[in-house]
Formats: structure tokens, sequence, C-alpha cells
């Protein structure tokens, strides 16, 4: 069939169409080609900008079918997103062109679905319900053309398949295959007679799909060609089948248009449950189809390249467990997943209190620690050094000694970090894992005996270490109540595996199993885990204990709570507040206007490690935002310093104390002659209030300059001095005693990167603004500026700048104060401090956050003389500012900066990434401006590159969508169109990677 259509397709030229829709519907329009390769279609524009398709059908095609597609657009017109049937100049549907079937329909605006890189969940959603709005409406509606014998009919897909699975030769496409070939007969086949049936579109695959991305919307479904009557069911299997392709996770891509499907025109459940068997089947039909049309044209590359995402999404798909997959979509369907499993539960909490106790000890009657081990326990460390099993098993029971408790309950349900091994990772850093521990952990000594809560008999045992860490781990078979169930014991003795046979009865009560120690157990702290299971799965006994947050619900269906069986007083186990709640006690109790990050849809971030932050949910991010934690978060040399000074003395700057004069030694040894007085404060703010007061006591004056977009810090006098602040909402603009000169922007401002003497020119917008102080008759105290404008939009000063505007400054009596406090301690790779780029000194340095990895801390450097003028008899104090814990984090923040190289790694990471931004600017029109040094950089968003209009909106979904796929990053800019990156300095090669791939795809459509 596939060569007869071809000998038979239109071969009309641009011209041959434009005169096409000239002679039959009247309209004079210019031509463009539409990819089609059976039929041919044209897109007409004309001269008042309306849009049509010009269709020119096989010569092969039924007029009969083409008559059947004609009435279906009409029956669809009123339901919408289906393109309008424009009639000829007669009248007709349809005309003719040297025995060509020509029409005319009204254009659908958008980009096909299969351009979108990464689809959102509302779009898949919105997928579906278009797909449902359609079948709805086609509920009733028949013609006697569509019941035909047709080989993209899924109803006949075991026959095509059958017909030409043999010309696969495709060695790796071949196991999966077959795999889901039989996946489908043993799961949909068998459901296809009750299925309902109807009129269906047939061919939602990815290119039919019109699509707004931007808005997360189906503009329209398009070519209807292939409508069959057919089961109902098979549109969405269909539609399902194609959102899968190329995906990460194609079971998650698919369960989203099922979700928006069934939202609109509800399935049945004999639907649901053949669903995943039609949806795979689809894309065998495919790869065999492919198959027959590569046989007879060897020749064409194009056909082995198309079938690419097939050949990478078939093995994915193969390796799900379709009752898995069947429950998956039976949740996103709102039905409980696992459909026996509301009786089970049923039972169980009938029986709660009648059962065997699982360790001897009646849980409503011993002392009880309830264990903590979710994403954010201070029990966890963030080092997964400490968290092996001899420091673990020691913080465990040293927490249970403290609470007098015999035993330790926890864990159902709760996010974990505590999975490191690569068996519970699907990839790359920023892909999801699986966090959420789906049974109850029953701490006690190595050794303690096991009683089995109810009769059952053995399923099945293992020693399970290689594959799930379980160690020995038996399964029970459970055949009382309304459903089978089974309960899972892991981290088990290895004599707890002697004399056992599958079938053995195990009676309630009796002794049958005990406690495990490290390394035997799977090397875990002594505890056993214990697991409730509705559905193993044919899985003989290594049973997932740790799920996809994704599938939470679908594995609490499958794992119930344990506590139905072991009793345990729930107020005793550990509980964690709903990001919901959390979110209502802040606005209940924090000012409005202390902003939070994705307002709509905040983060709950509760650890942090290296480069990474985790939400609650064990959900891991790429922070490229925060420069706070210089080092990385959490670094453990860090967190040592301070917690053992913590733990000696934490005093103010009173007293002689050593960590201060060795940080004030170590930190000025790394800064030019003459600047070597330090004065230590709580904050960045803090620092650059300082440095105001100690340039006024210098200078006697009181004016200062600053640069537009400025931000400085939050007090009364930097809010001053900050115009992003006083200019902005909720500002009274800037005091008489501040002037401001213009920011040396090269990409939009006054004078361009490609002006050799830009910096020059910028240096004389300043001395402009000084000789109009001193002509009002004030002196100048000083100029403060960022050396890189941060919330001016991450930008490098133009080379030449500083040095002339501190020339000037100098020249009327002023000092210089330099604001590192983003880009000190070798942020942008090139130098350790930004100004040494620029190979000039400051008179004054203000430092803050970063300097401490995050342990409140600015400080202020300064000239013996400036701090002499400063020493007038008004004592300085800061009672924070300079304690001994802040040395001790600042010194060891100093020291990890140097001895682990992170000047030199930002400076290589960041080339790369640069690089990799800038690689993407010849395809995306977005992106105006690469920019920065190190991990200092910035991607300025424009909507015309001419004009330079801000993108604005852009970049704000831009840093949410990033958020989706893993990354954290800002925006800023006086227009708020910069995109920032300046995370922790440990940023990798392969974080530099992630970053580009996720901006590449954000970008993309």
């Amino acid at each position: 069939p596939a060569m007869t259509a071809l000998a038979h397709a239109p071969r009309f030229s641009l011209e041959d169409a434009a005169a096409l829709a000239h002679s039959l519907f009247g309209l004079h329009a210019t031509t463009e080609a539409l990819p089609s390769e059976r039929d041919q279609n044209f897109r007409l524009r004309t001269a008042d900008g309306a849009r049509f398709v010009l269709k020119i059908a096989n010569a092969a095609e039924s007029r009969a079918v083409l008559d059947a597609e004609n009435a279906a657009l009409r029956a669809l017109a009123p339901a919408g997103r289906t393109p309008l049937l424009i009639p000829t100049l007669t009248g007709a549907d349809v005309g003719d062109a040297n025995g060509h079937c020509v029409r005319l329909i009204s254009h659908i605006d958008g980009v096909a679905l299969g351009d979108v890189a990464d689809p959102s969940p509302q779009l898949l959603q919105d997928l579906g319900r278009a797909l449902a709005h359609i079948d709805r409406a086609l509920v009733g509606f028949d013609h006697p053309a569509l019941h035909r014998d047709f080989h993209w009919d899924l109803a006949r897909a075991a026959d095509v398949v059958a017909q030409r699975r043999p010309l696969v030769t495709d060695a790796a496409l071949a196991g999966p295959l077959d795999a889901l070939i039989a996946v489908y007969h043993a799961y949909a086949a068998p459901l296809l007679s009750s299925l309902r049936t109807g009129v269906i579109h047939g061919d939602a695959n990815d290119y039919n799909v019109l699509v707004l991305p931007k808005e997360h919307r189906v503009a329209g479904l398009v070519d209807f060609g292939d409508m069959v009557h057919s089961h109902v069911v098979n549109d969405l299997a269909i539609a399902m089948a194609y959102a899968a392709l190329g995906k990460h996770d194609p079971l998650a891509a698919a369960a989203e248009v099922a979700r928006g499907y069934h939202a609109e025109f509800p399935l049945r459940e004999d639907e649901i449950a053949a669903l995943f068997g039609l949806m795979c089947m689809r894309l065998c039909v495919s790869a065999c189809m492919a198959a027959e049309q590569q046989a007879a044209r060897p020749d064409d590359a194009y056909l082995g390249i198309s079938q690419a995402p097939i050949r990478a999404t078939l093995p994915k798909l193969a390796a799900i467990h379709p009752r898995l997959a069947h429950y998956v979509l039976r949740d996103a369907c709102g039905l409980p997943p696992v459909p026996h499993a509301p009786a089970v539960v049923e039972w169980l909490r009938a029986r709660t209190g009648s059962f065997a106790h699982l360790t001897g000890h009646d849980l409503q009657r011993v002392p009880v620690y309830g264990l903590d081990l979710s994403a954010g326990s201070p029990l966890v460390s963030s080092n997964p050094a400490d968290n092996a099993a001899e420091p673990f098993t020691r913080r465990v029971f040293e927490r249970m000694r403290e609470a007098g408790a015999a035993i330790a309950v926890g864990g159902y349900d709760e996010p974990r970090l505590i999975y490191s091994t690569d068996v519970y990772a699907t990839g790359k850093v920023t892909d999801e894992r699986r966090t959420v521990h789906m049974a109850v952990d029953l701490t006690l000594p190595a050794g303690a005996p096991l009683f089995a809560p109810l009769d059952g008999v053995v399923h099945g045992f293992e020693n399970a270490t290689d594959r799930l860490d379980y160690g020995p781990v038996i399964v029970l078979r459970h055949d009382q109540g309304p459903a089978l169930f089974y309960t899972l014991y892991g981290h088990l003795s290895a004599e707890s595996l002697d004399g056992l046979y599958v079938g053995k009865p195990i009676a309630q009560g009796e002794r049958f199993a005990a406690l495990g120690a490290p390394p035997v157990n799977g090397d875990w702290w002594p505890h056993v885990h214990f697991q409730i299971i509705t559905d193993m799965l044919d899985i003989p006994c290594n049973y997932n204990g740790v799920a996809l947050h994704s599938q939470r619900a679908v594995w609490r269906s499958l794992s119930p709570d344990p506590n139905l069986i072991l009793n345990c007083p729930p107020d005793v186990l550990p509980q964690q507040r709903s990001k919901a709640e959390l979110l209502t006690a802040r606005r209940a109790h924090i000012g409005g206007n202390l902003s939070i990050s994705y307002g709509r849809n905040p983060l709950n971030i509760v650890r942090g490690w290296k480069q990474y932050l985790f939400d609650e949910n064990g959900r891991t991010f790429i922070d490229a935002y925060n420069n706070v934690p210089h080092v990385g978060h959490a670094h453990p040399r860090v967190v040592r310093a301070v917690s053992e000074q913590l733990a000696v003395l934490n005093t103010n700057t009173r007293y002689l104390q050593d960590q201060l004069t060795a940080y004030a030694e170590e930190l000025t040894a790394l800064l030019p002659s003459p600047l070597r007085v330090c004065f230590f404060t709580a904050s960045g703010s803090e620092a650059n209030e300082l440095a105001i007061r100690l340039a006024r006591a210098a200078t006697g004056r009181r004016d200062l300059i600053v640069m537009d977009a400025a931000y400085h810090g939050h007090t009364n006098t930097l809010i001053d001095i900050s115009p992003y602040k006083h200019d902005g909402p909720g500002g009274r603009g800037a005091p008489d005693w501040v002037h401001t000169s213009p920011i040396p922007d090269v990409y939009r401002g006054e004078f361009k990167a490609a002006d050799p003497l830009a910096g020059a020119k910028y240096a004389s917008r300043v001395g402009a603004v000084i000789d109009r102080v001193q002509a009002s008759g004030r002196g100048l105290c000083g100029y403060i500026a960022e050396t890189c404008p941060s919330v001016g939009g991450q930008m490098l000063l133009p080379q030449g700048f500083l040095a002339d505007v501190y020339r000037r400054v100098r020249t009327a009596g002023g000092v210089c104060i330099a604001d590192e406090v983003q880009t000190g301690f070798g942020r942008i790779g090139t130098h350790f401090w930004a100004f040494e780029a620029h190979d000039v000194t400051p008179d004054i340095v203000v430092l803050g956050k970063p300097i401490a990895n995050g342990y409140p801390m600015g400080a202020v450097i300064t000239t013996p003389e400036i701090a002499a003028a400063f020493d007038n008899g008004m004592e300085f104090f800061s009672t924070f500012g300079g304690s001994t814990a802040a040395c001790a984090a600042g010194l060891a923040t100093l020291r990890v900066t140097r001895e682990e190289n992170l000047q030199a790694h930002a400076l290589r990471v960041g080339e790369k990434l640069l690089a990799g931004l800038r690689a993407l600017q010849p395809r995306h029109e977005l992106i105006g401006d690469v920019r920065g040094s190190g991990l200092f950089l910035g991607v300025e968003l424009v909507r015309d590159r001419t004009t330079l209009e801000p993108a604005a909106a852009e970049a704000s979904a831009v840093a949410l969508r990033m958020r989706e796929l893993g990354v954290l990053l800002g925006t800023d800019g006086p227009f708020h169109n910069v995109v920032k990156l300046r995370g922790p300095m440990p940023l990798s090669d392969s974080d530099a990677d992630c970053i580009v791939e996720a901006f590449e795809k954000v970008l993309k459509k």
C-alpha cells in the first residue's frame, strides 16, 4: 500500500498551488510547501494576512473517505480545535486538479508538538483534553467509508505486526518489540471485544498536533486522513504513544495525556486496563511498518533516522511492568491505582491491634523513638560519607538512649536522601531519583528476633545486597482477606534464611527471622524494613522499597501503611508539615514583602550539599543561583570549624581571640597594599554602611556617587544609595547627597562593546557628575560601585573605566569603595578580587555573605590612614561581627577556596558555560547577550536584537521552566530580563552541561 500511495502522490509546484488556490477558491496568495509524504499540503497567505492550507490528495485516495473527512470536519466545527472546511467557488467541498482532489481548510496557528523539545505536563494534559473534545463530539457520528480495512487502524495491529515483524532485523529493537507485542496480547487483546467503538481521528501523532507551548495549550489537531471506525480508546492510545516518544520517562508523559483526556471524556476501567498495551502496540506497528519501508527503499537513510525515537523509547517501555503502567494510568484518571488495594487496607484496618507484635514489643506500651530520616532530618548528614553504617548506627542509638526508648520506628511514605547508590538513580543529577520510603523501619540491636504478625507462607527469600541493599530478605504471602497480599522483611541476619523454602508455612507469632548487623544486612544500621505489598509485580523477592515521588500515590496503593499491622501510636511517628501548611503559616506570621521565589509554587528547600539543593521530596536541583555558600552547601570543613568553635566558645571582639587576628592576617595578605586594616560585621549591608561611615570620616564630606541600578543593602542609608531600591516600587527617590552616574552597559548603553574607548567615555560621565557636585559648592565623599554590577545585570565593566573613575574621584578628594560582596574570593576566575582585573586598588573593600559560606559575616578592609580617621573617639562595635565562630567560618572558607583551587575551577567551568550558552545564540533570537567571567554570568533576553526590547516576561518564564528541569537560577537587571548564573564555586562540568541542555530545551519553542 505504501508503494501504491507513492506512485499516485501529487507533484505540484508552488506556482501550481497558487494557481489552484485562485481558480478553485478565488484566493490570491503566496504559497509555502508543508511536509507530507502521501499527499501535498501548502500554506497560503493572502495580502491581508489571512492564512489557509491547500490540501491536494493522493490520486489513490478514496473519494468516499474524503467525503467522510469533510463530514467529520463539519461535525467537529462547533467543538473547536479543528480546521474549518472552506468550499470552492462553486460551493463544493472538493475541487479537481488532474485527478487529484483539492480542498481548502482554515489555518491553525501553532507549532508542531514534535518540535517542542520538552512539552510541559500542562501541555500534555491539554493534548488529552483536546482529543477528548474531538472524540466526544464524534459520538454518534458515522460514515460508511470509515468502516474500512485500514492498516493503521489499531484494531488491526496484531495482524499488521504479525505480517511485518520478520522484516525487523535490528537486534537491539527486536527484544523490546517482542516483549511489548506480548504485553499487548496478554493485557489488551483480551479486552478488545468489550471496548467502546466509534469514529476516531486515528492519528494524533506529534506532527498532527499544533500547540502554543508558551501558553501550555493545544491550538488544534489537523490531518484527518486516518479517520476510521475503531475502538474509541485507540485515539488516546495513539496520542499517548507519540507523546511518549523520546521522553526520559515515557510513561509519565503518556499518563499526563490520559489525565487530561479522562477529565473531559471519562474512560471506562476496561479501557484504562487496555491503554498501556494499545499505546505500546502503536509504536510496534510503526516500527514494523518502517521496517517494510526500509526493505523497499534500503537507500533512504531518512527512514532509519526517523525511527531513532522509537528505537530509544521501546526499551524503556519494555522495562516497565505492564501492571505498574496500568496502576500509573489509573492514578492519572483519579482511580485507586491498585484496584484491590482498598479492600486489603479495609481488611487490615478492621483487625489492627489483633496481629502479633513483629519485634515482640507492643508499640502501644513501650517507649518508642520516632525515627526521622526525611530529606531535611538533622540525623542524616548532607555528607554521604557520614551516613555509613558505623557512624549512622551510633547516632541512631544515641538518640534512642537520650529518649529512653526501647525501639525506634518510622519511615513510611518518607522522602529520604540516604539512598546515594546508583541503583536509586535514573541518569544525570537532575533526573528524578527514587527517594520515597514505602516501608516502616523498626530499629533494635542486631540479632533481635522477629515474629510473624499473621499467618502466611514463604513467597520468596534471598540475599539481595548486590541489587537493592536489602541484605537477606524474606517475603511472606497472605491468602487471608478479600485479596492476596504480601509482607516483606529486609536487612535480616544471614541465619534468617536457613531452612526456608518457597511455600513454607509461617504461623502468626512464630519466630521466623532476626535483625542483621552491617555489613551482612546490606551495610545499614540494625533494623528491619517492614513493607506491605498488594501486588508483587511478578518479582520473586527483591521488591522496590523506595519509590519515585512522581509515582507516590501509586506506591502508596502498592504498599499501604504498615502501621495497619504494627499499631504504633501515630503521634509518635515523625510528621512533616506540607508545603501548603508552611505557606499558610508564612503568610500569617511573616511580613508580606519578604519575597519568596516562585511565588505561586514556592520551593520547600530542606537540604544543601556542595552545588546542590534538595526539596522536601528529595528532588535534586543544581543551584546556579546562590553565591552565599561560596565553597558549597554544608562544606564539611566549614561545618566542622563552626561546630567545633561553637562547642568551645562564641563571643564578641571585646576579648582577645586568636581567630579574629588569624583571619584578618590571612585575609589582608591576599589584598594589595595598603589595604591592611579590617573591620568585621554581621552582613554585607552592615559592611557597606560602615564603609560609608569610614569614607565620611576620612573626607569630612557627605556627597556620594553611585552607579545607576545599583543595590548595596537594606539599611536606610543603603536604600538611599541604591537606585534599584529608591527608584523602584515603594521607593522615594534619592536624597540630595546621592548622585547617580550611568551604568556602563556596553550591550544596551550609550557606548557599545565594539568601541575601544567605551570605558573612557563612560568614565567621563562620572566625571561630569563630579563636576556638577563641585559646581554646586559641595565636596565629594567618594564613589561606591560593585566591581561587577550584579543587580545591574551581571555585567563586567569595560576596560579603562574603573581606573579612570578612581583617578577622577581621588583628584576630587573622594575615596573609592569597591563592593566585592558578589565577586570576591575568586568568583570571576581570572582574579581573586574583581578589581584586580582593572589594575586598580580601592581605598575601601567591602565583603559580605559568601566569605563565611553562609554564616552571617561581612568585612570592611581599608588603609591605616582611613582607619585612623575613623578612630575619632566614637566606639565601633558589632555584637556578632568578628565573633569567634564567624571568624572560624571565614578562615575555613578562605582556606578551602585556596586549597581546593576554586578560582581556577570557576574559570574553567565558567568558560565551558559561556561557550555552551553562546553556542545557543545563533539558534535562539531571544538571546541578546551572553556575558560574564568565571561563575558570574548573565544571559540577557530581548524580543528584538535591533531595538533591544527587554524580554522580562520571557526571562521569568525561563527561570520557572529551568526550575522544573532541575536548575535554579534568577533574573535581574534594570529591566528584569537578565538570567543570572552565580552558584556555588564547586559547580562542575557535568552541571554546566545540564544547565546548557536545560536552557536549550526551554528556549527551543
